[in-house]
């Protein structure tokens, strides 16, 4: 996806959903993000969840993260699977 630098901090970058079709405990799920970078996942409804900024964006510094989602059952033993998201910055003229 494409983000412009000039987001503001808590602006939605993307939407998903996480189902595991395990009942009980093995069923429920987290999501966290993998390295530090400036994004957070937030929980919307069960399963649902958002990926939005934390803070401001300069494309000047970087053009583009490889935001990668892992989620995680609380099975046990746990298993996880992890998907990897490309968001590219649009330069904003900073004249």
């Amino acid at each position: 996806s494409t983000l412009s630098e000039a987001a503001p901090p808590n602006t939605v970058v993307a939407l998903f959903n996480v189902r595991d079709r395990d009942s009980g405990d093995n069923g429920r799920t987290t999501c966290e993000l993998t390295g530090e970078q400036p994004f957070r996942i937030t929980l919307l409804a069960a399963d649902a969840y958002a990926l939005v900024t934390s803070e401001t964006l300069d494309r000047e510094q970087v053009e583009e993260y490889n935001v990668t989602v892992r989620a995680r059952d609380e099975g046990s033993p746990a298993l996880s699977a992890w998907k990897t998201l490309l968001v590219r910055l649009l330069d904003v003229n900073d004249n």
